[in-house]
């Protein structure tokens, strides 16, 4: 890559003026075809401190309707960004379908600035090179076209530029102490920055180098490896994604057939028993927040299960500061243009903060399945997707707990009689849920496939028997409280 790369010379100034014409007008063109075909296109703009990047990216957007992207100039994280996953501001940034975004530099900086900086050791370079491969992976088999451009220049070329920059009093502030850094350790990290390219050059995902020692030169490689992209990914379109076999180690669970719902409590014992779980998880909330340990709790169960009273008495533990409830619906028209995982990512708490989902991202591979609204190659390869976010969360430092509440037909029949012939509880039953309940045996297939093919090691499934709505409350109780206590210690 750098180490061999040859900075080739440029065309004659009229054939440099009749290609980008050319480029130019192609991408022009592209735009329409992007916005028919749903199809976003990312960006990363990456390369040497004065290289030009701001430059490159300033030509490229005269080429696209404003409407239609967004430029986002990604510095080191900031205080509150480093209290959430390193892929967390990433994902927040990706674009709806139709459209661009365009990140001037991005996780290729972060990590190798990181790795220059001593902040970074082997084990976690390792770590953060799969989370960027499994990331843009994903976005890829989710029908993103990903770009990786590295604007080139060499040593002598970027001493020149700082220098130049740094003696006009209105050009200074575009050279600062890491770009002089950057030069006096040029070997060094040119170094860093070929073993990173190296390890994230994927056939989906590769690097373009481009020598970037004149601006229009830059701007013509770029334009024309772009346009170049976004052919191949509009022809590639309609493609089904090869599924990935699991990697990650499951534990064995029942189907929910086996579960014995046979399970009660007697009123007295409950509210005693609650009462001594819900003070005993608050003290436990205190030396979370202490510790900066992030929770992510999801529920997920059939309708009038009693997701909502189970999920009121574990918050009426914690301190209101530091949690948060996410009902989660059906996707907004915003949400429903990104990555499935979109409005998942940006719901995420940050360190010591507890998110708690009322329905999750498990969505994709039961409802979103059974209507019939993704593709069978989605939600097949939906659930290795699923077990690397989790993976995602669970390195970050993440304590995550997944239940899924149990009922039967009957019990649920009852309920949904007794919602609809009381007034204060009418609101909770719709046409839907009686439309959901006539697909009973379809979604306990699809729910005994997600518990098998989704519960980890790192994120197991925990079944709740909420025949008995008390037990299942103080059961999801003991599990958050024992689940805390062996991170907590």
């Amino acid at each position: 890559m750098l180490k061999s790369f040859i900075f080739n010379n440029k065309p004659e100034e009229d054939e440099l003026k009749e290609r980008l014409k050319v480029a130019r007008e192609k991408l022009f063109q592209q735009q329409a075809r992007i916005k028919e075909h749903k199809l976003p296109v990312l960006v990363l703009m990456e390369g040497w401190g004065t290289a030009g990047k701001g430059s490159a990216i300033g030509h490229i957007i005269q080429n696209i309707d404003p409407r239609f992207f967004k430029v986002a100039a990604m510095a080191q994280p900031t205080e509150e960004e480093a209290r959430k996953p390193f892929l967390y501001r990433y994902f927040a940034k990706l674009p709806e379908a139709g459209k661009f975004m365009i990140l001037d530099s991005g996780w290729m900086e972060e990590v190798t600035r990181k790795c220059l900086q001593g902040d970074m050791d082997k084990k976690a370079y390792d770590q953060r090179i799969s989370s960027i491969k499994r990331f843009e992976r994903q976005l890829t088999d989710n029908g993103y076209l990903v770009m990786k451009f590295f604007c080139h220049i060499s040593e002598k070329e970027q001493k020149k530029r700082i220098e130049g920059l740094s003696m006009d009093i209105d050009t200074r502030w575009r050279v600062d102490k890491y770009d002089k850094w950057q030069n006096r350790h040029y070997k060094k990290c040119k170094e860093v920055f070929q073993k990173y390219m190296e390890d994230t050059d994927t056939p989906s995902a590769p690097w373009y180098i481009i020598d970037s020692k004149s601006k229009k030169w830059a701007e013509l490689q770029i334009l024309e490896n772009l346009t170049q992209g976004i052919e191949v990914a509009l022809q590639n379109k309609s493609l089904a994604v090869p599924l990935l076999q699991n990697v990650f180690p499951l534990v064995n669970m029942p189907r929910l057939s086996e579960v014995s719902l046979d399970c009660f409590m007697e009123e007295r014992d409950y509210e005693e028993e609650l009462s001594r779980l819900q003070a005993h998880l608050g003290e436990l909330h205190n030396r979370l927040y202490r510790k900066k340990i992030p929770v992510v709790i999801a529920y997920e169960g059939w309708d009038a299960s009693g997701k909502g009273g189970n999920i009121k008495r574990l918050t009426r533990a914690l301190d209101p500061r530091g949690y948060e409830v996410h009902p989660i619906a059906s996707p907004e028209p915003h949400e429903k243009a990104r990555h499935y995982l979109w409005r998942f990512w940006t719901r995420l708490p940050k360190t010591g903060h507890i998110a708690i989902f009322d329905r999750s991202w498990y969505g994709r591979v039961m409802v979103e399945r059974l209507e019939g609204f993704c593709s069978e190659n989605d939600w097949k390869r939906a659930y290795n997707e699923i077990n690397e976010f989790e993976k995602e969360l669970y390195d970050w430092g993440a304590v995550i707990i997944k239940f899924w509440v149990q009922i039967d037909k009957d019990t649920q029949l009852a309920r949904f009689n007794d919602r609809q012939n009381t007034p204060d509880k009418q609101w909770k039953i719709t046409e839907e849920d009686w439309r959901n309940r006539e697909k009973w045996d379809g979604y306990e297939t699809a729910v005994n496939e997600m518990v098998q093919k989704t519960s980890t090691a790192y994120a197991p499934w925990y079944i709740l028997e909420s025949v008995d709505k008390k037990y299942a409350r103080i059961k999801a109780l003991k599990i958050v409280i024992e689940e805390l206590e062996k991170v907590l210690g």
